[in-house]
């Protein structure tokens, strides 16, 4: 076998393995060197995707490089970083059309796998705002702020303002926890409570919001949150009319709004 081919037996026990049972049990670099004989079908492929990996250090940091930055890597050419970057848009397309054909308030698990991979190993918290219209289709998917993520940095305001902007009809939320563990921190549920709020007075639907950690989310709908903030808005807009009523009453006839006893 001429030095730089690989063995013909083991790229074939590679294709056969995904055509049985997809990705399960394949190593990052292995996935790299199935994507890298796109492009070189009789090159050895392993060592240059274990550079990859090691280089960029996850299956999505080679997928996000560019093609410049892949190329510097001996064994990977143009043809390999065209696959490369081929596959991750046809991937990306593909979750965000699957998306597009369904009701999303019904699959908050399509939702986390169309942003996980795109989340998933952010360094800081991100916090995106998911537009829907009347048919609970997405239209937009806003990056709203990048930091910790509470009450005091995102602002119930500029929430309404791209809702009113793309003529939503509902707001899905979503925004990461870099240390994997999705179980939201109070600040969390106090900015949700404050979302749900803001929404229910300019007559918008919050669907969810989804904390994503490591291959795994927290869904406030699934919870029952969302539903429990909205009867919590509820109950506070009644008690505040109730009271008003009785305010102007103990101010007498003759106060507006209380009409003259005759």
């Amino acid at each position: 076998m001429p030095p730089g081919e690989t063995a013909p037996g083991h790229r074939k026990r590679l294709r056969e393995r995904f055509i049985k049972s997809g990705l399960a049990g394949f190593h990052d670099y292995e996935v790299v060197e199935l994507l890298l004989t796109l492009g070189s079908p009789r090159k050895d492929c392993k060592e240059p995707a274990k550079e990859a990996i090691a280089r960029f250090k996850t299956l999505r940091g080679v997928l996000e490089a560019s093609a410049e930055e892949l190329q510097e890597i001996k064994g990977i050419g143009p043809h390999n970083a065209f696959g490369i970057k081929l596959v991750r848009e046809v991937a990306r397309e593909f979750l965000k059309q699957k998306i597009l054909d369904k009701p999303v308030y019904q699959s908050s698990q399509e939702i986390f796998e169309y942003l996980y991979h795109s989340m998933r190993d952010l360094k800081k918290e991100v916090f995106k705002v998911i537009y829907l219209n009347s048919q609970n289709q997405v239209m937009e998917t806003v990056d709203l702020f990048q930091g910790t993520v509470n009450s005091s940095s995102i602002f119930p305001r500029e929430v309404m303002e791209g809702a009113l902007k793309h003529y939503a009809a509902s707001l899905i939320f979503a925004h990461n926890h870099p240390s994997g563990n999705p179980e939201p921190s109070s600040s969390d549920r106090e900015l949700t409570r404050d979302l749900v709020y803001a929404a229910t007075i300019m007559r918008l639907k919050v669907l969810d919001h989804l904390v994503i950690g490591d291959n795994r989310y927290f869904s406030f709908a699934s919870e029952g949150l969302i539903e429990q903030y909205e009867l919590d808005f509820l109950n506070l807009k009644m008690r505040g009319t109730a009271e008003a009523r009785r305010r102007l009453y103990r101010a007498g006839p003759g106060h507006p709004g209380i009409p003259w006893q005759t």
